[in-house]
């Protein structure tokens, strides 16, 4: 009997119609977890105003929610992985919206402190908006929509430092957090026709069902199936082979692989896929996976709080500058417009680089070109070439995280998929915790060149564990 998988079909029925609406749906996702991780840069220094908290305070609220982003990402993607897709797109967009709403409301900083920390476990679930839409891409167009769907993640930042210059200056840090929450509230209408992944439905068994998807995919795209039953696995001649290795876990899949997926059959819980993804077939992927995660995450939000806390420290801490004003909010808030457009140029190169020199080259090529443009902020720089420095830096770190984000799901199989990538986005979250302690802690004690030189320590190792990936995936289909 004719047969065909997943990939078969996606690849027969092209990009269309259909995953025009899925990227929108999961790109409004991505909008969210930026729009609500961007803020922190705007409350921080306002907060410490308001209730005349200490800088290490303040970088505290920027800690803690990366800290509930480090719980929620690998609780939702395991979640994920044993209850769907779907589920984990619902709960952790109300939880989202429902925490960010109260954290507008907050009494005092405890209260504060601890709702935003809830606010990132609810966040931590947007990883899983991303291996969602991954699901539905052809393996055809899948660098170039990873990019697509990160433009939403530009958009985001973009949104949040405009209603900063605007709902700041005009009214309090408050509205900037009610208004913050709105757009993770329009998820919740379009839920009920937002489809299951087919990947993770035949993962399941339930090949009646990922036919029924891959079928309404057929219709909205008016692209035939390819003819035939659809099957889990596409059918492989090598069933001799009894070793496994980086290279199995990339379709063709081997007969071998099959079974040991079947037989974690998203049943065994999360002792079992970790232990899947530590195995010696992954455990490679897996380490340099959440050191680049924590890298990427370091630096991109390190650039961020860096472009509204280098003006402080470039105007409080002695320097070869002299005579530098103190800048005005209103051109803090411009700054941090400018940097947010950065990210513009960066999906753009990346776009230009991920199919042409590969993941692997593109991830370390713009890490280390971010370290460069970071290595004259080593000392006091005015406002104007300041500016321009963190414009091209932040633009890298967009880039590299677009590819990262790109480079994951396709490394790990379907049945750890959204758990693997839950786990690599949590142990990236640390460098979110740790880097307003180097980003505020640091500067605010005027220790500028030590602060820059840890970024640059971090960015330039996370090149090297590019070069060190195991896998090239360019090209290959999903597993």
């Amino acid at each position: 009997m004719e047969t065909y998988t997943t990939d078969d079909a996606l690849s027969a029925m092209g990009f269309g119609k259909f995953q025009a609406l899925v990227l929108a749906y999961a790109g409004m996702g991505w909008v969210v977890e930026a729009m609500e991780l961007n803020l922190l840069s705007f409350v921080g220094p306002l907060v410490r105003e308001e209730w005349k908290v200490s800088a290490q305070d303040e970088s505290l609220l920027s800690s803690v929610v990366f800290a509930g982003m480090l719980t929620g990402s690998c609780a939702w993607g395991f979640v994920s992985d044993r209850y769907g897709r779907r589920t984990v797109l619902l709960f952790s967009a109300l939880f989202t919206s429902g925490m960010g709403f109260l954290s507008a409301w907050s009494p005092n900083y405890l209260c504060l402190i601890a709702l935003r920390f809830l606010v990132g476990v609810g966040v931590g679930g947007g990883h899983v908006f991303s291996s969602w839409f991954l699901e539905f891409v052809p393996a055809q167009n899948r660098g170039t929509c990873v990019v697509l769907f990160s433009l939403f993640w530009t958009i985001g930042t973009i949104l949040e430092a405009s209603l900063a210059w605007v709902v700041i200056l005009a009214l309090n840090w408050r509205w900037l957090l009610v208004l913050t929450s709105i757009p993770c509230f329009l998820l919740l209408p379009f839920f009920r026709i937002i489809p299951e992944s087919p990947r993770y439905l035949c993962a399941q068994n339930r090949m009646s069902d990922a036919t029924l998807v891959l079928e309404s995919i057929s219709m909205i795209n008016q692209q035939a199936l390819p003819p035939g039953v659809l099957t889990y696995r596409r059918e492989s001649k090598v069933d001799t082979v009894t070793s496994e290795t980086e290279t199995d876990h990339l379709i063709p899949v081997r007969e071998i692989e099959c079974k040991a997926n079947n037989a974690l059959s998203f049943k065994s819980g999360a002792a079992a896929a970790l232990r899947r993804l530590l195995s010696p077939a992954l455990r490679r992927s897996t380490l340099l996976l959440w050191f680049v995660y924590f890298a990427n995450s370091f630096a991109y939000y390190g650039v961020v709080l860096l472009t509204s806390q280098l003006s402080d420290a470039n105007t409080n801490c002695p320097s070869g500058l002299t005579n530098l004003p103190r800048q005005e909010d209103a051109n803090l808030y411009r700054d941090t417009f400018v940097t947010s457009l950065a990210e513009i140029p960066g999906l753009i190169v990346s776009a230009i680089l991920v199919e042409w020199i590969g993941r692997k080259a593109t991830m370390w090529s713009m890490l280390f070109t971010c370290a460069a443009f970071l290595g004259p902020l080593v000392l006091h720089q005015d406002e104007l070439f300041t500016t321009a420095l963190l414009f091209g830096a932040r633009a890298c770190a967009m880039g590299s995280s677009t590819v990262l984000c790109l480079y994951a799901p396709e490394v790990y199989p379907t049945s750890v998929r959204s758990t693997g990538v839950g786990i690599a986005t949590s142990i990236g979250k640390i460098g979110g915790v740790i880097c307003p302690l180097v980003a505020v802690g640091m500067l605010r004690t005027c220790h500028q060149m030590e602060a820059v030189f840890v970024f640059e320590l971090v960015l330039c190792l996370a090149g090297v564990a590019c070069i060190l990936f195991p896998v090239e995936t360019k090209g290959r289909e999903i597993d």
